[in-house]
């Protein structure tokens, strides 16, 4: 069965990531309240992202990467920017030695 994972943009600004097998239907559950906590507080909502995969369980998988990104590569993603997104997803902090190379 396949499946989708998405991101949809709240009124607040925020993302939230999901997957499903049917994704207009999940939408529709978003819009009327009847989906996460956190859209049903956070109307309107968008969908900015969706990819369709041929299993579901492969769109879980992503939707859990996705979860763990920080908001600047969820935006890459969102803006499709493969080059920004690869970037992100280098290690950012001081240990990194690239980082530290003068």
């Amino acid at each position: 069965m396949k499946g989708f994972v998405y991101i949809l943009e709240c009124a607040d600004g925020s993302y939230y990531t999901g997957s499903t097998n049917d994704l207009e239907r999940r939408l529709l559950e978003h819009q009327s309240g009847e989906g996460a906590n956190h859209t049903k507080i956070r109307q309107p909502i968008k969908l900015v992202y969706s990819k369709e995969f041929s299993k579901v369980s492969e769109a879980f998988y992503r939707e859990k990467q996705i979860q763990k990104w920080s908001r600047k590569k969820k935006e890459a993603l969102i803006n499709n920017n493969c080059n920004k997104l690869h970037e992100l997803s280098e290690c950012q902090n001081d240990s990194n030695s690239r980082n530290n190379q003068a």
